[in-house]
């Protein structure tokens, strides 16, 4: 018989992702979707996605196991095995990016800080979502767009302004001021973007440097650049300190 594919299903708290891989770990397949809180829906969509892509025959031998904050339950539903979230993620940092000192990951209602220098040790955020993609979203809609609106508004912006990313009411407070009194809209959201970075660093790392080798990971930080760049300069890390991984969503 072949070795098996592997079939990881990551439900987080805002998206679910179906990737597969080979016994190279090569990837040949995945997904990235919002489920909108329509979970085993969205489950069941993104399975049926992957039987109709031709990635497995009928008779394909496959390994499957679920991840991720809303996974245990469905795992638990479907008899497959389940990783925690962390478990997964630093077993993926030391097999396909093995030099990384330090990974920075934003989810949809978390944030996290794995230091992987003298042994690993990681720090996430409590049950507040501030600073965080769900955070994002909010302060988007506050300047009617989306995500990438966001994204697309910081990228000529000039001037950074203090906003509060510890709560999403208190972020509030600070923009519609500054829409009040007609600063730039991409001034606001490059403001919006280091506010994460300052919450994420100073509300997580707690005193503890981050330096050497640094992984970004999770949605926001791969399909938000402007946001990632905020990461990196606050960090003021270099070219080469910054840790090159495909797929980090």
């Amino acid at each position: 018989m072949s070795d098996p594919l592997r079939i990881g299903i990551d439900i987080g708290s805002t998206t679910v992702k179906v990737v597969v891989v080979d016994h190279e770990q090569r990837l040949l397949y995945k997904t990235y979707t919002r489920h909108l809180s329509e979970v085993r829906r969205a489950v069941a969509d993104n399975m049926a996605q992957l039987r109709q892509s031709g990635v497995l025959a009928d008779d394909t031998p496959v390994a499957l196991t679920i991840t991720g904050s809303g996974g245990l339950s469905i795992a638990e539903i479907a008899g497959f095995p389940f990783v925690q979230e962390v478990i997964a993620c630093a077993k993926a940092i030391e097999t396909l990016a093995p030099h990384t000192d330090v990974a920075i990951e934003l989810g949809g209602e978390d944030a996290k800080i794995t230091f992987f220098t003298n042994g690993v040790e990681q720090r996430m955020n409590g049950a507040c979502a501030g600073g965080t993609g769900a955070f994002v979203d909010q302060m988007a809609s506050l300047l009617r767009t989306d995500a990438v609106g966001l994204n697309e508004l910081a990228r000529d912006a000039k001037n950074l302004y203090p906003i509060a990313a510890r709560c999403g009411v208190f972020a509030k407070t600070d923009v519609q001021p500054l829409l009040n009194e007609g600063v730039a809209r991409g001034d606001i959201a490059l403001s919006i973007f280091q506010a994460v970075a300052h919450q994420t660093i100073s509300g997580l790392a707690c005193g503890r440097k981050i330096k050497g080798k640094v992984a970004f990971l999770g949605g926001p930080l791969n399909f938000l650049p402007e946001l990632k760049k905020r990461f990196i300069e606050t960090l003021q890390l270099s070219a080469d300190d910054v840790v090159a991984t495909e797929n980090s969503e």
